[in-house]
């Protein structure tokens, strides 16, 4: 892109509607609720993934020798 072709085309650009405001309507996001099954289920997941993590890379390791 050359920067004869950054320049804008002012016919291009005429229009009216350029000139009028948008408007645009901001909400405040609701918070996010989890129910505490979900959130209890989430946690032991995660922590069961990783324990099986440690317990795989020892075991290629070569460190579990039981």
């Amino acid at each position: 892109m050359t920067a004869e072709d950054a320049i804008y085309d002012a016919d291009l650009y005429a229009d009216d509607d350029l000139d009028e405001a948008d408007i645009v309507e901001w909400y405040e996001a609701r918070p996010v609720t989890v129910p505490a099954a979900v959130a209890t289920g989430a946690i032991v997941g995660a922590f069961a993934l990783g324990v099986l993590t440690a317990v795989g890379a020892l075991a290629l390791m070569g460190r579990l020798d039981d």
